[in-house]
């Protein structure tokens, strides 16, 4: 198996898409940080069946880093993420440095609201700023026709289609399942970070939540059914817990029983920070 071809410039990005465009071919882009995972391999397997042509970024985007965060150790592992994007036939990947995406004189920046306000910003003030800029640099670079995004982010997958709603950006979002281990943990790089007594614990966190869902669906009023689900997490060995919350699907906005509702949460292992969501099942 080949690796993909490996672009590093704007210029060189848009020259071998005005190819594929010149040929007819669609395209479809995974944005991704690297560090890749069987997560990221199933969203370019449908990013391969909706397009002819698929786009890979690996991009460590520091604007959604907080000065507190993890961007110094994000794991970098370029090599290896080229050898399984060869696994899934990628066409193209894309690895611009930091100077290319912000240089000296870099003074924009994008805020989306709506689904953007509390769970993750309550802890991440500038997170989706920083989510929001890049993708759509990233979308303007490569102008794919479809994206696909993970719905283990969901928080995000729903800012990033506010983005392309409200700016016009001709690009189909596409929302994939978390692909999980076999006990339930969601596929993340942070997950690297994690001993065997960490993961023990963390592989309980998928299973708090879809019984705190099926306690909404059955009518369990709602401020007890997270508050439970807290007490839970923490019982199961978790040291803090962020946030659970119940919301609507589309919009984020606070749950209504009459609503498709999604349970998200967050929740700190050591210096871990582990996030996940479940569906709310209807009644």
């Amino acid at each position: 198996m080949s690796r993909p071809d490996v672009v590093d410039n704007v210029a060189a990005l848009r020259a071998r898409i005005r190819d594929w465009r010149r040929d007819g071919l669609r395209v479809a882009m995974v944005p991704t940080m690297g560090a890749l995972h069987e997560g990221h391999l199933s969203l370019i397997r449908i990013a391969r069946e909706k397009a002819q042509r698929s786009v890979v970024s690996i991009f460590v985007n520091p604007t959604q880093f907080a000065p507190s965060e993890d961007l110094d150790k994000y794991p970098r592992q370029l090599a290896r993420d080229l050898d399984m994007l060869a696994t899934v036939k990628a066409d193209l990947a894309f690895t611009p440095t930091v100077g290319a995406m912000y240089p000296a004189d870099f003074a924009t920046k994008i805020s989306v609201g709506g689904p953007s306000a509390g769970l993750e910003s309550d802890f991440r003030p500038t997170f989706f700023e920083g989510v929001a800029t890049v993708v759509a640099k990233l979308f303007l670079q490569a102008t794919p026709d479809y994206a696909v995004f993970g719905e283990k982010d969901y928080q995000q997958l729903c800012v990033v289609r506010q983005l392309c709603r409200d700016l016009d950006l001709p690009v189909e979002i596409i929302g994939a399942p978390t692909i999980r281990d076999a006990h339930g943990l969601a596929m993340s790089s942070r997950n690297a970070y994690l001993g065997e007594a960490e993961l023990a614990v963390a592989r309980q966190l998928n299973a708090i939540l879809r019984k705190a869902a099926a306690a909404l669906a059955t009518g369990a009023p709602q401020d007890d059914a997270t508050a439970e689900a807290s007490r839970a997490l923490i019982a199961a060995g978790f040291q803090k817990v962020d946030y659970v919350e119940a919301r609507e699907s589309l919009t984020l906005a606070p749950w209504r029983r009459d609503r498709a509702g999604r349970l998200l949460a967050a929740a700190w292992l050591g210096k871990t920070r582990l996030i996940d969501n479940v569906e709310v099942p209807t009644a």
